[in-house]
């Protein structure tokens, strides 16, 4: 993994359950090298204006993304998960 790309990561949802979801692998963080992850959603009406980060189909980089439909990068929800060796 490197810094920018769309991985999928169990993520906690509103109701409780846990599932795998897409999230953009921010960085790896001392002194252990885990992963510090900002998850990804297509519910558009969850965007913090001025805060969070659209992806559409039209930027340049959406194929490369990997991601399907137009997604909010929501960068108040973050989780650090351990790396797998």
């Amino acid at each position: 993994m490197k810094q920018g790309d769309i991985v999928l990561t169990p993520l906690p949802q509103a109701n409780g359950q846990v599932k795998n979801r897409p999230a953009l692998f921010l960085r790896e963080m001392p002194p252990f090298n885990d992963a510090l992850v900002c998850g990804i959603s297509t519910q558009m009406q969850q965007q913090v204006p001025h805060f969070d980060e659209l992806i559409t189909h039209q930027d340049g980089d959406f194929t490369a993304s990997g991601l399907v439909a137009d997604s909010v990068i929501r960068l108040g929800f973050w989780r650090l998960f351990p790396t797998v060796n």
